[in-house]
């Protein structure tokens, strides 16, 4: 039995690795734009036939929830995508030295800013100035924590105030539309910073800065704020810097992706990971995510 089970181990590694390389070739290895233009097309056809068709065949391959939304009929999939949920349905942490998720998400890299440099994944760093797309912006969270907040296409799309603050100004980088799933952080280095994304900088009630970078990625391409009156996209051509004067209160709604992508935090040091927020863990929006150190 020993030598079956041995010799069964290498045949489940190289299946694991096969299913990881197709993953890798039939997101990452398509015209990516092309393909994210044509979902948008594609997800705002009004025809709620056409919808309940596409949302089953969506149900075969994900773990798609609609039991806490707002509403259970769709007439588009873009209306599915960015659907809301039923009133306490994320119950926001009210503890004030508490800052809370944003979004429903998988925890993915965390860690601290180091030397300018932070990781998507193990052996794959990136400058905090390239993903801010300005070296001065970056500097007050050296020594800092960061989260990367991976939002799958079947969570809930919206994201929230983590703490009370004020969304001081947007940055809006264009780019390209990777694929930000573990297999493509493993493989493509920089690819938050190749990618489509919009820095928010806030500031909190006490003067500190706090950084959301919302990324996109295939198929996505899209962030609606509700501070702007625009939807920043592949082909938003401008203005790129944004200043803005919008306060929020914890939890109030900021905005929402097309489909499903990545938030990633930063704090200046003064934070800390509430205890048992780990690489891997799932979590709801609302719940209790850094805490003052």
């Amino acid at each position: 039995m020993p030598t079956l089970t041995a010799a069964r181990r290498p045949r489940l590694r190289d299946r694991l690795l096969l299913q990881e390389d197709l993953n890798f070739l039939l997101t990452n290895r398509i015209p990516r734009q092309a393909a994210t233009h044509l979902m948008g097309w594609y997800s705002r056809i009004r025809s709620p036939f056409l919808t309940r068709l596409s949302i089953a065949v969506w149900r075969c391959f994900t773990e798609l929830d609609l039991s806490d939304a707002k509403r259970r009929r769709f007439d588009s999939l873009h209306a599915c995508f960015t659907r809301e949920l039923k009133s306490g349905a994320r119950p926001i942490d009210p503890r004030p030295e508490m800052m809370t998720s944003p979004c429903d998400a998988i925890v993915g890299a965390v860690g601290t800013v180091q030397a300018g440099s932070v990781l998507q994944a193990k052996g794959f760093p990136y400058r905090l100035a390239e993903l801010f797309g300005d070296a001065e912006r970056a500097a007050p969270f050296e020594g800092g924590r960061y989260l990367t907040l991976r939002l799958t296409s079947a969570m809930y799309h919206r994201f929230h105030a983590p703490a009370d603050a004020t969304l001081k100004h947007v940055t809006y980088l264009s780019g390209d539309t990777w694929n930000v799933n573990p297999i493509a952080l493993k493989r493509v280095e920089r690819l938050f910073c190749r990618n489509e994304r919009a820095l928010l900088s806030l500031q909190l009630p006490d003067g500190q800065p706090l950084a959301i970078v919302a990324v996109a990625a295939v198929l996505v391409a899209s962030i609606r704020l509700h501070a702007l009156d625009v939807r920043l996209h592949l082909r938003w051509r401008g203005p790129n810097e944004m200043p803005c004067d919008h306060a929020l209160a914890k939890g109030q709604e900021m905005g929402w992706f097309e489909h499903g992508s990545t938030l990633i935090v930063f704090v200046p040091p003064g934070f800390e990971l509430v205890p048992g927020i780990a690489e891997g863990q799932r979590l709801r929006m609302g719940q209790a995510l850094l805490q003052r150190a």
